[in-house]
């Protein structure tokens, strides 16, 4: 299964992406923790995991890429990059990391210098990489998104079977959820809600922004969780807000 998480800049995506990650390894699943933001650092602070060579890098970087890319288109070679199928354990193990609890992490890419250019041969990357991924029974990817709705743009949400928008109890965050489902419904893509920051005060109003049916949690605002993020350290803390919400999510798979 290949989940894409998705929501505006600080409503809580990554930090969503890493307690799921772990969740869903407690529950017996192969976890793939996929970094798609080529801006953002500090997932790999969250995981505790030291982070692996980039993907991008892996191949080249920029220019390897599209140097490799265009032999590809170029020779409409059916063995070329990304054409075929691949598992997890075919992906380079420079790329791989792991945690202690089993969780695995790979990086598309990241912005690293000024004047470099746009992150646009990252978005070709991801969307290749994931439409060539193949998942077993038992096995999850995760996709920690950019901010926004680039990778909706971009087609990446097509290579993936659900996307869970993480909406944070901002009005820009319920605009992009209506955005996000209108964009989901033209790729022919399922997308599930959670709300959260949620606190007792303002439950009912951030219920009463979406459909109900197309919620499928609610996670409250964390103290201890939001200090470790601020702290830069590795997110200790499981939440049984997200337990059920992996056990919901894993029943569409």
């Amino acid at each position: 299964m290949k989940i894409e998480v998705s929501g505006k800049g600080g409503c809580g995506k990554s930090t969503l992406s890493v307690l799921m990650a772990r969740s869903m390894k407690k529950l017996g699943y192969r976890v793939l923790l996929v970094d798609g933001d080529e801006s953002n650092i500090g997932i790999e602070n969250m995981t505790g995991i030291a982070e692996p060579m980039h993907l991008l890098d892996y191949l080249g970087g920029k220019k390897g890429f599209k140097a490799k890319l265009n032999q590809t288109l170029m020779t409409d070679n059916p063995a070329g990059l990304f054409s075929g199928k691949q598992t997890i354990d075919d992906l380079p193990k420079e790329c791989i990391a792991s945690a202690e609890d089993g969780v695995e992490m790979l990086v598309i890419g990241k912005i690293h210098h000024f004047g470099e250019g746009c992150a646009c041969p990252m978005g070709v990357l991801s969307k290749k990489f994931l439409a060539s991924l193949e998942t077993g029974d038992r096995e999850v990817i995760l996709v920690d998104s950019e901010a926004g709705v680039e990778h909706f743009g971009r087609g990446i949400v097509g290579e993936c079977d659900l996307i869970i928008g993480v909406i944070d109890p901002t009005a820009e965050s319920f605009q992009l959820a209506k955005k996000m489902t209108q964009m989901a419904a033209n790729a022919d893509k399922e997308i599930c809600f959670v709300l959260n920051k949620v606190e007792p005060a303002i439950e009912d109003v951030m219920k009463q922004q979406l459909e109900p049916a197309n919620v499928i949690g609610m996670i409250p605002k964390d103290h201890s969780i939001f200090m470790e993020s601020l702290e830069g350290k590795q997110l200790t803390k499981t939440l049984p807000e997200v337990d059920e919400i992996c056990r919901k999510i894993l029943m569409k798979a």
